[in-house]
């Protein structure tokens, strides 16, 4: 598909590290593709050919500059393809938001909810929507997986009472859990946009880690062998490369992966794409509702907004 100005336009957060710097290149390289990448700045590392706008994830405000950005530039074209890719991982939930939010929660979960809402109207009938998630959201694979449904306590932790990476596991599950809401909207059906939420795996070379102290990231990279053992018994501990996994992104994002009818939970296992049940919390329509609506209130839209 492509839009008046004769290119597919292409949105995406993540693009200048990891596996979306992976998939970000390989989008660029599209024939006919407008590309347009959010980051706090001109970041030397974005592909080729694809335009950078300022995007400070950890501000609602500027947030909302992006989209607003994102809306004039593709106002010819509409949006054919979001990608909602960024994701970051602190040492503890101490560290808070421009807007008070715990940081994790903030720029992983609330940031990509409002830009998905507020770009879901500029995106182009049959069109799509790819959300990073993690299957650290499942309890039944990684135990820091919420098991209930805590907006107000991710949003706003006391200091000092989570970890983490029962933080950003939180943040992921609110990711799959948005996938599923927007999925199930009647303008997203009635325009047969797909929504794809995918869990890239663990994945080497990534940025996540950069927060942590130095010894926890060395640490990180002396367990490569312990998850190499794991892998042999549980798919879910093989390690990807950041190559492998954004080339899946990339896949999903151009549409030569397409998940079956009425899946959105796209899993990457031993580099091959899988489409498994999410966790129990994620697969309530209940909870996938209240986190809708009490994320609305968090950053000032109305449910149906």
């Amino acid at each position: 598909m492509t839009g008046p100005t004769g290119k597919r336009a292409f949105v995406m957060t993540g693009a200048t590290s990891g596996l979306g710097a992976v998939a970000a290149a390989r989008i660029a390289a599209q024939p006919a593709t407008l590309s347009i990448v959010g980051a706090r700045s001109t970041h030397p590392d974005a592909p080729a050919g694809a335009e950078v706008l300022p995007l400070d994830l950890a501000s609602l405000d500027d947030v909302r500059g992006f989209a607003n950005a994102v809306l004039q530039r593709t106002e010819a074209s509409g949006i054919d393809v979001l990608v909602l890719n960024a994701g970051a991982q602190f040492r503890n939930a101490d560290e808070r938001s421009a807007d008070g939010f715990e940081l994790t929660f903030a720029v992983n979960h609330l940031a990509h909810y409002l830009l998905a809402r507020v770009l879901l109207p500029a995106v182009a009938d049959g069109g799509r929507i790819v959300v990073t998630t993690s299957d650290t959201h499942d309890p039944k694979i990684f135990r820091s997986g919420p098991k209930k449904l805590d907006v107000e306590g991710w949003a706003h932790p006391p200091n000092g009472s989570s970890s983490g990476f029962r933080a950003y596991a939180a943040s992921k599950a609110c990711n799959l859990m948005t996938a599923r809401s927007l999925a199930a909207l009647d303008e997203v059906e009635q325009r047969h946009i797909t929504v794809i939420a995918y869990n890239p795996g663990l994945t080497g070379g990534t940025s996540l880690a950069r927060a942590q102290p130095r010894a926890i990231q060395v640490a990180l990279r002396a367990t490569k062998p312990v998850f190499w053992f794991l892998s042999r018994f549980r798919g879910q501990f093989s390690m990807h490369t950041p190559e492998q996994s954004g080339e899946v992104l990339s896949q999903l994002a151009l549409g030569s992966e397409t998940p079956p009818a009425a899946r959105v939970y796209a899993s990457l296992v031993k580099g091959e794409i899988t489409y498994p049940d999410p966790s129990e919390l994620a697969q309530s329509d209940e909870a996938c509702d209240q986190l809708w609506r009490e994320s609305a209130k968090m950053v000032g839209l109305t449910c149906r907004q």
